[in-house]
């Protein structure tokens, strides 16, 4: 599992005082950073090889201002070309939103789907939940 560690910004919040749902999958984007690296090491967009198939965010409470959060980021399922990654935000020990994502390795010259390398897939089974 990743963790990734978020202190809420005041421009983050809607007018009910808490946390946009519009934050949430920015937030999970940037959980994801460790497992792009897994593919892209220096994260050069010229190399970049993964697109976002599909996101679902369901929001079990509402996230406040002013008390950090936690995302944590571990894989569910890896597949020949793809992944599922699931994600969470916690915030004082309390499970307030999670989410699934689906990954799919790329290749953008070809516009296509590619096979995972087996030294990347070796890897992300390290984290599978």
């Amino acid at each position: 599992m990743f963790t990734y560690q978020v202190e809420p910004r005041f421009s983050e919040t809607d007018a009910l005082g808490h946390i946009n749902n519009t934050v949430v999958p920015v937030w999970f984007e940037q959980g994801r950073t460790p497992i792009f690296a897994l593919f892209n090491p220096d994260l050069a967009l010229d190399k970049w090889n993964l697109i976002l198939k599909k996101m679902d965010v369901d929001f079990v409470a509402q996230i406040y201002l002013y008390s950090p959060v936690e995302i944590r980021t571990s894989l569910s399922a890896v597949g020949n070309t793809s992944m599922t990654i699931h994600q969470e935000v916690w915030q004082k020990d309390r499970l307030v939103a999670q989410g699934d994502c689906v990954m799919v390795h790329f290749d953008y010259q070809q516009q296509a789907k590619a096979p995972i390398p087996p030294e990347v897939k070796e890897k992300l089974l390290q984290h599978l939940a």
